[in-house]
């Protein structure tokens, strides 16, 4: 008994254990898992790591630059001599003089043997022309620019696990009434069962009230079927455990907003191509600096070497000497070969290309402004539009309540009227269809009450997740 009551203790301290591990998952918890797998979202934050990375180019453009090379291999030249009109003194006794005329004397000199060149340069650029800074700037708009779409991006993910969220609620809402709807004709169907045995209904009447019954059960088969749909949709979106995902139980309840301020110069796409605008303008300040000059600071040290060298004449040095030139010198080698200075460019004209890149980046501005034109209308009527669909939610949410109100009235009415006889299981039926319609319909209003709310902060670029809970 003793260690029956100790195991028992055992397994009552693990199901707390297992209940706080598998609580259902919050709206912000199944937001947040969203964004961070969300592939159009990574792929923008991929995108803009490219946007880094040439910030960083810029950045180290002024860095020194060290190249060392090195060259070796098999070295023969040959130059031809054509010699002009030479006049050779005389030696006494020796030599008589002579006068070799122009063209008389015609050699080669052949010159062979391993070369090796090494080189070793360093350079460092000094000013670009300005061009670097602007560049820069225009990067540095860019980014913003990329982040405030990836924001764009953020609230439209928001929006579809919010409707997902929403989703399981209604259906939950509507499983709830169906629930409540058979419990009622249950306990009809009792009295149904009653009224037969007196003889006051017919067996088609009853019959009616079974055929409800099982129209309901194939209503919350299908509600069953939307919830698990639900369930494996926001699995996907989000990648938290489907077992957590059913435990969740939202309730929908609407949502008030007002809005303050009804500009759109908020909207991440107004502000996206603000700043791209910027960014043109700076890349427009860049490649006007084409011909301004750039300075850089250069130097070098070499080395050369030529080995098991040849030198020598395909013909004899002097007419009648006999003799040819046939040198093996030892090793050659000049080291070091410094040289160390400050040199410029100046492109005075450049066959008009760097005119052609700034009317180039003149035409990506003036389609920058084309499109916040043409998103500057859409916005202000998609504002106007949401405006309207919230003020029409809000109505429909009064409408549908005051018509559940009435049916609810009616369905209890002829509940009372169904016992006492007077009336038909077919006016009880249809009551109780008219009672489920307008509550169904009435759930389904504050879903929409709340999309459209949605749709109107994002209209103003106010997207409170704190007020979707």
């Amino acid at each position: 008994m003793k260690t029956y009551i100790n195991n028992l203790g055992k397994i009552m301290l693990f199901f707390p254990l297992v209940f706080s591990a598998q609580q259902a998952p919050t709206l912000q918890e199944l937001i947040n898992s969203a964004l961070q797998i969300d592939g159009t979202l990574n792929q923008q934050i991929l995108e803009n790591k490219y946007t880094h990375l040439d910030d960083q180019k810029l950045k180290d453009v002024f860095l020194p630059k060290v190249e060392v090379s090195g060259q070796a291999g098999y070295l023969y030249t040959s130059v031809h001599l054509k010699s002009p009109e030479i006049g050779i003194p005389p030696i006494p006794n020796i030599f008589p003089g002579a006068i070799i005329p122009e063209g008389q004397f015609s050699n080669n000199l052949n010159i062979s043997g391993i070369s090796a060149l090494t080189k070793a340069e360093a350079s460092v650029l000094l000013y670009s022309g300005g061009k670097v800074k602007y560049l820069k700037a225009a990067n540095r708009e860019k980014n913003i620019s990329e982040n405030l779409l990836m924001e764009k991006s953020r609230d439209e993910i928001i929006t579809e696990i919010s409707k997902a969220y929403d989703q399981i609620a209604l259906v939950q809402e509507s499983k709830n009434v169906l629930n409540e709807a058979k419990k009622r004709l249950d306990i009809n169907r009792k009295t149904a069962d009653k009224a037969l045995g007196y003889g006051l209904i017919t067996p088609y009447d009853r019959k009616k009230i079974e055929l409800a019954q099982a129209l309901l059960d194939s209503k919350l088969v299908e509600y069953e079927g939307r919830r698990e749909l639900l369930i494996t949709q926001i699995y996907l979106l989000t990648g938290v455990d489907r077992n957590r995902i059913e435990l969740i139980q939202p309730k929908l309840e609407t949502i008030t907003y007002e809005v303050l301020d009804q500009s759109i110069e908020n909207r991440v796409e107004i502000q996206a191509l603000n700043h791209g605008l910027k960014a043109t303008d700076y890349k427009i300040k860049a490649e006007e600096r084409w011909w301004i000059p750039k300075v850089q600071a250069q130097t070098s040290l070499s080395y050369f070497g030529l080995y098991n060298n040849s030198i020598s004449t395909s013909k004899e040095l002097l007419p009648n000497s006999g003799k040819k030139l046939d040198l093996n010198p030892s090793n050659v080698n000049v080291f070091p070969l410094f040289q160390a200075g400050v040199g410029f460019k100046w492109d005075i004209f450049d066959g008009n290309e760097g005119k052609h890149l700034v009317e180039r980046v003149k035409i990506e501005k003036e389609l920058l402004e084309n499109k916040k034109r043409d998103a500057s209308k859409k916005l202000n009527l998609n504002l106007a539009n949401n405006q309207t669909n919230y003020k029409i939610a809000n109505a429909q949410i009064k409408l549908k309540q005051k018509a559940r109100e009435i049916a609810k009235q009616g369905l209890e009415q002829v509940e009372k009227e169904f016992r006492y006889g007077t009336k038909t299981s077919s006016n009880l039926i249809d009551a109780e269809n008219d009672y489920e319609n307008t509550e169904l319909d009435y759930q389904t209003a504050i879903f929409n009450q709340r999309r459209s709310a949605i749709e109107l902060m994002k209209s103003t670029q106010n997207l409170q997740i704190d007020k979707l809970y």
